[in-house]
């Protein structure tokens, strides 16, 4: 028989999708966890996980199984949650994967969830916004918050929290003027650090600066804000970051803050969590703080 513990190792193998990280999550030895999940193959008369120096993916059956063990282990969840606030108190772990440039709003919220619900507890990933889309699929996560655009509302529940604008955040030595608005065209002729290719963000400013004709001259790429913005604060490079994410660690005084326009340009961030009927306790309440759900 199948225990719930092998469904745990089985979920957190599907997770991380290494065997050593599975094990580690799961406070076992390597040697134990694979000793694990051979004994559940025996018991099931059939291979799970396909075979080699290392992870390699599952088997048709093991895919199977995985599907199976997300739902119980989901079940699980929701039951241990229920149980721990039939006393009225909301506890338990939250977890919230944010893409980077909605980290400085994240932090706000969770501290008004605490105000609200003290036994929560909060872990907050900053990932892209493909890994949390992955994350809340395999379990990793139980919330996002990450761009609407591209998530199905089929598969996830998709409410939206803020527009995201930007700014051209420039040392003065090479900003195109001291204060107002920008074009796009002009950030594109100063030196500029931005995020990596890969992350959602990056691909927003490339779309953007393809459709106003202009090719930008990127000088620096990194894969968060801070290092971007401390280069343009030592004057070596502007950047372009959320007009909320510099609201919220402020400006240099050496730099000059430029709105962006032309085009002007607003994406659509959004709380993503998986469909559930009951939904978890701890993603409910933060639905309250965010002033999504009724549910008293």
């Amino acid at each position: 028989m199948i225990s719930l513990k092998d469904l745990e190792f089985l979920s957190s193998l599907a997770r991380h999708r290494h065997f050593a990280r599975a094990a580690e999550e799961c406070g076992v030895s390597q040697p134990a966890f694979s000793m694990r999940i051979r004994k559940m193959e025996e018991r099931l008369d059939a291979a799970v996980v396909k075979r080699g120096n290392r992870f390699q993916g599952f088997t048709p059956e093991g895919e199977a199984l995985v599907r199976h063990a997300r739902k119980i282990m989901d079940g699980v969840k929701l039951l241990e949650e229920e149980f721990r606030s039939a006393g009225g108190e909301i506890t338990g772990q939250l977890a919230l994967g944010v893409v980077p440039t909605a980290v400085a709003y994240a932090a706000g919220v969770v501290q008004r969830l605490r105000n609200s619900h003290p036994g929560i507890t909060v872990r907050l990933q900053a990932a892209s916004s493909l890994a949390i889309q992955q994350g809340l699929e395999n379990g990793l996560y139980d919330a996002g918050i990450t761009y609407g655009e591209g998530v199905a509302p089929d598969l996830m529940r998709v409410e939206h929290l803020y527009d995201e604008r930007y700014l051209l955040l420039a040392p003065k030595a090479i900003a195109p003027r001291d204060k107002g608005r920008a074009s796009w065209a002009e950030a594109a002729e100063v030196p500029l650090a931005l995020l990596e290719p890969g992350m959602q963000n990056r691909r927003i400013l490339d779309l953007v600066f393809r459709e106003a004709g202009v090719v930008p001259e990127v000088v620096a790429e990194t894969g968060e804000f801070t290092s971007a913005m401390v280069m343009a604060a030592n004057g070596m490079a502007a950047t372009v970051v959320p007009e909320g994410l510099a609201e919220a660690f402020g400006v240099n005084a050496d730099l000059v803050s430029l709105a962006l326009e032309e085009p002007e340009v607003a994406k659509d961030v959004s709380l993503v969590s998986p469909h559930r009927d009951p939904g978890l306790s701890t993603v409910e309440a933060l639905r309250r703080v965010l002033g999504l759900s009724d549910v008293s």
